[in-house]
């Protein structure tokens, strides 16, 4: 028996005000729910991500009036949720604790009077301990962490800004024909080159979005998504990798991330190779970010991730489809939940003017902390070894 992801439910996404990250929640599980034919009271299972505030929890099972759930969970591995909570959700399935489990992520961090730069950043009074020494020495958010990170592989292998730049711009370039993605306006490498510093090496168009909203997806049995109402997406295959790096002298840090035991595993169960992949939906919160699990995976060899993405590779007419619908740096942040949604929306066929020539396996990253957490998932529109 296999397992399907049976439902998606996108609220709007973006500069959205006026609901609480709760009731964003309970709307993306009722339009999954919705879309899969099925009505609230069909699940029995609900696993919860929250975002920078804290809610939703466990309590959205009771905003939704769900009943005699078999699973309930909080889960939080930052941006590599989504894929863990997909994975948990199957295996319930598979050893018979649930039928059919939601899994949602929300999130409310924009504000109408705050700039989106504001929404993530901590309070002097949260640097404490040991904690604040890496504040004193300037490292004082997540944008200069993954600064570092990405001045490290620029000194060990030769990387450039404007081999990040191409990645921005393939990303842009699928926006365009994505109508929920924030930032549509095609960009060249002359323009990530001319926007501001955020953090050197990084400009701001290497930096994801900031966003409100929720995203959930339903998971159930392959042999009971044939009779519902939407093209089933089959999983195949998941894995994590939770390398949890000390910045110390010799680290790897910046060089090598979870991704390569996290794609290792979740391609062994799907029994395929970077060779068999059509589609890469991968976790962008930067253009370094992508570079990197690319080369983790297996796409291109060590070192040669800015190559790569600088051939062409990764848009629109590339041999290497990525982020297609425009991804973190240019649709929506919805830390996992934006590329497993456009996965599930290329499988179906859904992407109208960005649609892939081909997805009959598609790859899905997500990233979590500064590098620390990483979770994979393979999908496809066909049951597998059908």
């Amino acid at each position: 028996m296999g397992t399907s992801i049976v439902g998606l439910g996108m609220t709007e996404l973006g500069r959205v005000y006026g609901r609480s990250p709760r009731r964003l929640a309970a709307d993306a599980v009722r339009l999954a729910a919705a879309d899969a034919g099925l009505a609230l009271g069909d699940l029995d299972g609900l696993l919860v991500s929250h975002g920078m505030g804290g809610s939703p929890g466990i309590e959205l099972a009771d905003t939704l009036g769900l009943r005699d759930l078999r699973l309930l969970a909080l889960v939080n591995s930052y941006g590599a949720t989504a894929g863990a909570m997909v994975s948990y959700a199957a295996m319930s399935v598979l050893n018979g604790s649930a039928t059919t489990v939601a899994c949602v992520f929300a999130d409310a961090p924009l504000k109408p009077e705050q700039s989106a730069g504001s929404a993530y950043n901590r309070s002097s009074r949260e640097w404490y301990g040991f904690g604040g020494m890496t504040a004193a020495l300037g490292l004082r958010s997540v944008n200069s962490h993954y600064a570092l990170a990405a001045q490290r592989h620029m000194a060990r292998y030769g990387t450039t800004s404007e081999q990040l730049g191409a990645i921005a711009v393939a990303t842009r370039a699928w926006a365009s024909g994505n109508p929920l993605a924030q930032m549509r306006e095609p960009i060249t490498i002359e323009d990530h080159q001319a926007s501001r510093w955020v953090s050197e090496p990084l400009h701001l168009l290497d930096c994801c979005l900031v966003s409100n909203g929720a995203i959930a997806v339903i998971v159930t049995s392959a042999d009971r998504a044939r009779d519902l109402a939407r093209p089933p997406v089959h999983l195949w295959g998941w894995g994590q990798g939770h390398p949890g790096h000390r910045k110390e002298r010799g680290s790897d840090f910046g060089l090598a991330t979870g991704a390569a035991a996290s794609g290792a595993a979740a391609m062994k169960m799907a029994g395929i190779t970077t060779a068999d992949v059509d589609v890469c939906e991968l976790y962008d919160c930067y253009t370094y970010t992508v570079l990197v699990t690319l080369e983790d995976y297996g796409f291109c060899a060590k070192g040669e991730g800015g190559a790569f993405a600088a051939s062409g590779a990764l848009g629109p007419g590339g041999s290497l489809p990525t982020n297609t619908g425009g991804g973190q740096l240019s649709a929506y942040y919805m830390w996992g939940m934006t590329p497993l949604s456009e996965a599930v929306i290329q499988a179906r066929g859904d992407g109208g003017r960005r649609q892939a020539p081909s997805t009959d396996v598609i790859l899905v990253s997500g990233n979590g902390g500064i590098l620390d957490h990483h979770s994979t998932l393979v999908v496809s529109p066909h049951e597998k070894g059908a």
